[in-house]
């Protein structure tokens, strides 16, 4: 439950190829607070996706940015669910709870379709944790996707 006794409710976004107007749009439509990056390498070959960059720009337009890519990134070493039975993942989800609890959170990586990216398990981890996940896909398109 958030500060006010509803449902928690996480957003995920694939930051993709996006400008950064077109991926503040998103995160405007859906009143997006904080964004955690859980790209475990949080770098990208399109300049404003680069961690430095995000730390600069995303609270220049008054969004938070997280990172916990330690945590909750992909390409892990016998692979992501194995990963998710760790002491280490279950302290990023309880970091990204506390955050969630208080601020409208969004999970980012690079994928824009969550059914290719490790988003996917985690999405499937908080559902059976009790939260809502709804995942940003583009204008005027979010989804809850069961997986």
């Amino acid at each position: 439950m958030n500060q006010s006794g509803q449902k928690l409710r996480i957003w995920t976004i694939g930051h993709s190829n996006r400008s950064i107007e077109a991926f503040l749009e998103l995160l405007r439509e859906h009143s997006i607070q904080v964004l955690a990056d859980i790209r475990s390498f949080p770098t990208s070959k399109i300049e404003h996706f680069k961690r430095e960059e995000m730390e600069r720009w995303l609270p220049e337009n008054g969004i938070e940015y997280v990172w916990l890519g330690k945590e909750l990134g992909g390409y892990r070493k016998g692979g992501y669910k194995r990963h998710m039975r760790t002491k280490l993942f279950k302290e990023g989800v309880k970091k990204l709870l506390e955050i969630a609890k208080e601020k409208r959170t969004c999970i980012m990586c690079m994928e824009k379709n969550p059914k290719y990216c490790h988003r996917r398990f985690l999405s499937a981890y908080l559902e059976r944790k009790g939260v809502e996940v709804i995942h940003i896909i583009e204008k005027g398109q979010a989804s809850i996707l069961k997986f």
